[in-house]
């Protein structure tokens, strides 16, 4: 008996622990203060869904050939690597496609996010504040 719970504890711990991911509470806006985000869970993964944009964020993004920004699922898939950071896609108006990316959460009010157009080139970052 003893052998079998040990051999089924040593079988359990090789599968991963599958957990909701852990959320940045509150409303965040980018450096720009043009667009705020409030982040969710989105199954097993975070995702960041726009809930504000300004008139000018707005406007830039009709002009590149998108359409209204809120509601917009801005941050997507986003998995947490390790504590306080998380890898996944992040969508950018401003060109209209879905880039791999990264939120690094550095204290309870900032966050970094960082996307790169292809296999870590071409990257950009942003830090994002908590607005509430």
């Amino acid at each position: 008996m003893r052998f079998t719970m040990m051999a089924a504890a040593t079988v359990l711990s090789m599968f991963p622990v599958v957990a909701t991911a852990a959320v940045p509470k509150g409303v965040w806006t980018n450096p720009k203060r043009s667009v705020r985000v409030a982040f969710l869970n989105c199954g097993r993964a975070m995702c960041g869904k726009i809930v504000w944009a300004s008139p000018q964020a707005e406007s830039d993004a009709r002009a590149n050939g998108g359409g209204p920004l809120l509601g917009i699922m801005l941050f997507r898939d986003l998995i947490e690597e390790e504590r306080g950071r998380w890898s996944g896609s992040v969508f950018v108006p401003d060109i209209g496609q879905t880039v791999s990316g990264t939120i690094e959460q550095i204290d309870a009010n900032t966050l970094v996010g960082e996307g790169c157009l292809a296999a870590g080139f071409a990257c950009k970052s942003q830090t994002w504040v908590r607005v509430r």
